[in-house]
C-alpha cells in the first residue's frame, strides 16, 4: 500500500504548526499577516518538494476512470496521460502521447499516430492494444463510471455502457488498433471537440497488467505504474501526497518540476496561514481562500481572479417526494434571492444564474430560466416587485401541488461538502440563506446536513439526499458539456431525473450539421431543464481565484476550462535560491 510512516520524506509536523483557527468577518488583513509570522516562525523547516501545491480536499480515489471531484482530477492528469492533454494557457487540448492525428472528410473517424517507445513509468511499453484496453474498461458498466458519458460520443458507446445482459451480444466499442502506434476511433456523429475530450482523464490509458492484477485495489499498490508526467512517491491520507517526475515520460525534458508536494485540508486558515509564509506555492482553488478576506485579498497581487465555464447550482433528488413534482422544483426555484447570495456570500463578482450553460459560448445565447424577470431588474423597485411576483408565482404552483402555504410539506435537507471555511464554510453560508428564504417565503423548514467531502461525493452519487449543492466545470466550449450531464443515462445527472424529450432534444442536436439548428435544439433542451422541470436550481457563474506570487511561480495561467496541468508550474529560479540561502536545500532541478 501507498501509505507512508509519519516520519516520512516531505511530511514533518513543522508545516503543520500554524493556527487552523477560522478568519472571521472583522479580521484585518494586517492582523492576519502579523499572526502568520508569529506562529510560523516556530516552525521545524523541513526539506521541501521543488513545488508546494494545495489542492482543497482529500481525493476520493486516484484511479482517472472513476475518480469524479476536481482534486482528484487535477493529481489524474498528474499520473495519467491520454491521446492528447491540456495546453496550460488555453486548456484546450494538445498532442499528448498521440504525436498527431487525422480526421475523415465526414468528421466521424479520428486516426491518432503514437509517439515512438512511450512506455509507463514501471518500464512496460504503451501500445494502441493498451487505448482500446482501457476505453472499453472505462465505459464498462461494471466499471460503473460517472464520467462514462464522454464516451457516449464514439460508436457504440452509449449502447455498451447501458448494456445489462453480460458480454454476449454486447456491441464493440468504436476503437480499434490498426497496429501497435495507430489508433483508429469511430464517432457516432461529427464531433470538432473530440481532441478535448480525449485529454479528460476518463480517457486516459492505465496499465492492464496491473488492474487485472490487483482489481479495484490496483491505485493502492506500488510501484504504479503511472502513463503521464509524474509518478506517486507516497500518499498520506489528509496531509499530502508527494509526485516524483516520470522519467520514462515522453516529455521528461520538459517537465520543470522534479519533485510536488500536492497538500490536503478545508482550512482556509491554514492555507492562508501556509501561503503567505511561503510552504505553499500555489493554492488552486478558490475554496480554501477565506471568503471573508476576499474584498481585500484580490487587490493583492498574488491572488487572481478570473473567469471561466463553471457554474453553482443545486440538485433536487427527483426520486423523492414532493420533489418529484416539477411544480414543486419550480417553487422552491422561484423564491431565491441570487442578487443576495453572490453580494453577501460569494463576493467575487460571480453573475447570479438562471441558466445552466454560462454565458459566452460562440454561436449560443442560453436559456432564460425561472427568475429572470428579478436577474433583469435594473432598480430596487424593479427587483422587489419581480421577487414579490415570484412569491406569489411559487405560492400558487405549491398550492396547486397540494401544500397550500407550505401545509402539509415535509421537512426536508440540504446536503453540502462541510470544512473548515472559504468555499466549504460558503456552501454553508449558501445553504442558510436558502434555508431562510424558503421558510419566510413558502413557509417550508430546510434542515441543514453538513458531511465530508468523500461523503458527499458518495451520497450525491446515490441519490441518498434530499436536496444538494452541485456545479460544473466545462470540459469544453461548447453547451453540450453542461448539458449533456442531465440526460437520462448520464452519470453525472445525480437527480434521478428522466425526460425522453430533452434526451431527444440532444440527441437531435447531436446528429444536426447545421450550426444555427444545433443551437436552437440545444436552447430548447436548456429551457425545459431549467424553466419547465427544474431538476436543478441554477444559482451563479462561476469567478476563480488562485493564490500564488509571480516573482516566484510561473506557469499557471486563467482559462475557460480551469485546467492548471502540474507538469508546466514550476518555482522560478530566484525562488529556489532564496528558500536555499534560508537553510532548506531544495531539490536538484534539471
Amino acid at each position: 500500500m501507498l501509505l507512508v510512516s509519519p516520519n516520512a520524506p516531505g511530511t514533518s509536523p513543522g508545516a503543520f504548526c500554524v493556527s487552523r483557527a477560522t478568519a472571521s468577518a472583522a479580521l484585518a488583513l494586517t492582523f492576519l499577516l502579523a499572526l502568520v509570522f508569529v506562529v510560523g516562525t516556530g516552525c521545524t523547516p523541513r526539506k521541501p518538494a521543488d513545488l508546494v501545491i494545495h489542492n482543497t480536499s482529500e481525493p476520493e480515489t486516484i484511479d482517472p476512470h472513476v475518480l469524479t471531484g476536481q482534486p482528484d482530477g487535477r493529481i489524474g492528469s498528474a499520473l495519467f496521460e491520454g491521446l492528447t492533454r491540456f495546453n496550460p494557457e488555453t486548456g484546450r487540448a494538445i498532442p499528448g502521447l498521440a504525436e498527431r492525428w487525422e480526421v475523415s472528410a465526414d468528421g466521424r473517424v479520428y486516426t491518432f499516430h503514437l509517439r515512438p517507445k512511450i512506455a509507463f513509468s514501471t518500464g512496460e511499453p504503451i501500445s494502441a492494444d493498451d487505448f482500446v484496453w482501457s476505453w472499453n474498461r472505462a465505459v464498462d458498466p461494471l466499471t460503473a463510471a460517472d464520467y462514462a458519458g464522454f464516451y457516449f460520443y464514439i460508436r457504440n458507446g452509449r449502447a455498451i455502457s447501458n448494456w445489462t445482459n453480460g458480454p454476449a451480444g454486447r456491441p464493440t466499442l468504436g476503437i480499434r488498433a490498426v497496429d501497435p502506434r495507430t489508433v483508429e476511433v469511430t464517432l457516432e456523429n461529427p464531433t470538432p471537440f473530440f481532441p478535448d475530450l480525449c485529454a479528460m482523464r476518463i480517457m486516459t490509458v492505465v496499465p492492464r497488467f496491473a488492474v487485472e492484477r490487483y482489481g479495484d485495489q490496483w491505485v493502492r499498490h506500488s510501484p504504479l505504474p503511472c502513463s503521464g508526467p509524474y509518478q506517486l512517491v507516497s500518499w498520506r491520507p489528509n496531509d499530502r501526497i508527494r509526485l516524483k517526475k516520470n522519467p520514462l515520460y515522453w516529455d521528461a525534458a520538459n517537465v520543470p518540476s522534479e519533485t510536488i508536494d500536492v497538500l490536503s485540508g478545508d482550512s482556509p486558515s491554514t492555507a492562508l496561514n501556509l501561503f503567505l509564509t511561503g510552504e505553499i506555492d500555489f493554492i488552486v482553488d478558490k475554496t480554501v481562500i477565506p471568503t471573508d478576506l476576499a474584498d481585500t485579498l484580490k487587490q493583492r497581487p498574488e491572488f487572481h481572479p478570473y473567469n471561466y465555464l463553471g457554474n453553482y447550482f443545486v440538485r433536487f433528488n427527483c426520486t423523492r417526494k414532493p420533489l418529484d413534482d416539477a411544480r414543486v422544483r419550480r417553487a422552491l426555484s422561484l423564491v431565491i434571492d441570487k442578487r443576495r447570495l453572490v453580494d453577501r456570500i460569494t463576493r467575487m463578482g460571480e453573475r447570479p444564474a438562471d441558466a445552466l450553460v454560462p454565458p459566452g459560448m460562440e454561436g449560443y445565447e442560453g436559456a432564460r430560466g425561472l427568475g429572470r424577470n428579478a436577474l433583469d431588474a435594473r432598480t430596487p423597485a424593479e427587483f422587489d416587485a419581480a421577487m414579490a411576483a415570484n412569491v406569489v408565482e411559487a405560492k400558487r404552483l405549491l398550492a396547486e401541488a397540494g401544500f397550500p402555504e407550505g401545509r402539509g410539506f415535509p421537512r426536508l435537507s440540504y446536503m453540502f461538502n462541510a470544512g473548515g471555511g472559504g468555499g466549504a464554510r460558503m456552501h454553508e453560508q449558501i445553504g442558510i440563506e436558502m434555508q431562510a428564504m424558503l421558510q419566510r417565503h413558502l413557509g417550508i423548514a430546510i434542515d441543514m446536513r453538513p458531511v465530508e467531502y468523500k461523503t458527499y461525493l458518495m451520497e450525491m452519487s446515490q441519490r441518498n439526499y434530499d436536496i444538494c449543492r452541485g456545479s460544473w466545470i466545462g470540459d469544453y466550449s461548447d453547451p453540450t458539456t453542461f448539458l449533456d450531464m442531465f440526460q437520462s443515462d448520464n452519470g453525472n445527472n445525480r437527480t434521478g431525473w428522466r425526460n425522453a424529450k430533452y434526451d431527444t432534444l440532444l440527441e437531435r442536436a447531436a446528429a444536426t450539421p447545421d450550426t444555427r439548428e444545433r443551437a436552437r435544439l440545444l436552447l430548447e433542451a436548456e429551457t425545459l431543464l431549467v424553466r419547465d422541470e427544474a431538476p436543478i436550481m441554477p444559482l451563479h457563474y462561476y469567478v476563480g481565484m488562485f493564490a500564488y506570487d509571480p516573482e516566484r511561480v510561473g506557469g499557471i495561467y486563467p482559462n475557460l476550462t480551469d485546467e492548471h496541468p502540474f507538469s508546466a508550474i514550476y518555482r522560478k529560479p530566484r525562488a529556489l535560491k532564496t528558500a536555499a540561502a534560508a537553510g532548506a536545500a531544495p531539490a536538484t532541478r534539471k
